[in-house]
C-alpha cells in the first residue's frame, strides 16, 4: 500500500481551521468579555462546537477523495 497524500493534506487543513477558528473567536474576546457570564458561557460552548461542522466533509474527502457520500 502506498501512503495516500490527501492524509496529511487533510491533517493541514485541520490545523489551519482551528488556527483561523482560534483567531477569530479570541479577536471578539474583548466584546465577549463585557457581556453577562452566562452569554459568555453559551457563547464560547456553540463556537467550541461549531468548528466540528466542516470536519465531517473533510474527513470523508481524506478517505475516500470525495466530498459528498
Amino acid at each position: 500500500m502506498t501512503p495516500d497524500w490527501r492524509k496529511p493534506v487533510g491533517m493541514l487543513a485541520i490545523l489551519g481551521l482551528i488556527a483561523i477558528w482560534s483567531i477569530v473567536i479570541m479577536s471578539l474576546s474583548g466584546v465577549v468579555g463585557q457581556w453577562h457570564w452566562t452569554l459568555q458561557f453559551a457563547f464560547y460552548l456553540v463556537a467550541g462546537i461549531i468548528w466540528i461542522t466542516p470536519l465531517k466533509p473533510l474527513l470523508r474527502w481524506m478517505e475516500t477523495g470525495r466530498w459528498r457520500a
